[in-house]
């Protein structure tokens, strides 16, 4: 181990377990001074990152990061004895989640009864079967549709519903979605899993668009044509919500938000461009944001008179 003040972090590798660190020459004191100088940062007891590499790491990377640590702390592999499971499962599927917290959850057939788990995990019981069981990333984990069921029985409606909409866009069955239903009556939960079931919609592209959809048919607002395709002068353009008869279009601008990318100026000139050319043919646009889906009646007026007011009229 360097004996200068300032140790330097291994030049390889980016998550270490505690005994790793002892191995390679660093002891309790030089560990004390990377974590107090900021270049280590510690994830959980006994698991320690790179922290030039967390902090450049967006908030979902870093849910998945906790998992990562999680499995190196307990050196986990894909033949470990536990899946993940829930919003951990959803996390390593980069499943869309919406306000929910990084607990850990792990899925065994027993509960343990000697193991001790960080208060950062949470133990789940529940019977599961072979086809219960896939593996993502190199972790065993639930299978999409058992995780989709789990997190719809554990989430609020509207989490759920973000969850759901993403999975079944992303090849959840929906039919074996519905037999897990139909076998869990009387479990907590399962109200809002049926009630998710009833209204998920694939083509929802982000939380906002899911909770958009939601919002107009909790108001009673009739239906919108989802990912509308129009044609101008312009070219082919996809509309998040429009309705044909009144020429409205509804776009929610929050999607950066919830994905790792930002457009690029070219993508945002084609796409006023587009939205020009439509506008001089009679469409009207109404743009919300993610605030906007916490002010209902606002949401609810600018509709409405969207809506009422017909081209021509």
């Amino acid at each position: 181990m360097p004996q200068n003040l300032s140790p330097e972090l291994p030049p390889t590798g980016n998550l270490w377990r505690t005994e790793q660190l002892l191995d390679l020459g660093y002891g309790s004191r030089a560990i004390r001074a990377l974590l107090d100088s900021g270049a280590l940062i510690r994830l959980r007891h006994g698991c320690y990152i790179r922290a030039s590499l967390w902090n450049a790491q967006s908030a979902a990377a870093r849910g998945r990061q906790l998992i990562f640590a999680h499995a190196h702390g307990t050196r986990t592999t894909s033949t470990g004895s536990f899946l993940y499971c829930h919003t951990s499962a959803a996390r390593l599927r980069r499943l869309h989640l919406w306000d929910v917290d990084d607990t850990i959850h792990l899925l065994q057939k027993v509960r343990p009864s000697n193991e001790r788990h960080g208060r950062d995990v949470r133990c789940h019981t529940r019977p599961f079967a072979e086809q219960d069981i896939a593996e993502v990333a190199g972790l065993r984990t639930t299978s999409l549709e058992r995780t989709t069921a789990d997190c719809a029985m554990m989430l609020r409606y509207g989490q759920a519903l973000i969850l759901t909409d993403h999975a079944l866009r992303r090849g959840a069955d929906p039919e074996a979605l519905q037999a897990m239903a139909d076998a869990l009556d009387g479990r907590r939960g399962i109200r809002t899993f049926r009630r998710v079931l009833a209204t998920a919609d694939p083509r929802s592209e982000s939380p906002g668009e899911t909770l958009t959809r939601e919002l107009i048919l909790r108001l009673r607002i009739r239906p919108p044509e989802l990912q509308l395709e129009v044609l101008s002068r312009a070219g082919r353009h996809r509309l998040d919500f429009g309705w044909k008869r009144e020429k409205v279009a509804l776009e929610f601008d929050g999607k950066i938000k919830y994905f790792d990318y930002r457009p690029t100026a070219e993508v945002l000139f084609e796409e006023r461009r587009r939205e020009k050319a439509l506008i001089e043919e009679g469409w009207r646009f109404v743009r919300i944001e993610w605030k906007d889906l916490f002010r209902e009646q606002q949401f609810k007026g600018r509709l409405l008179r969207a809506l009422a007011d017909r081209p021509g009229s």
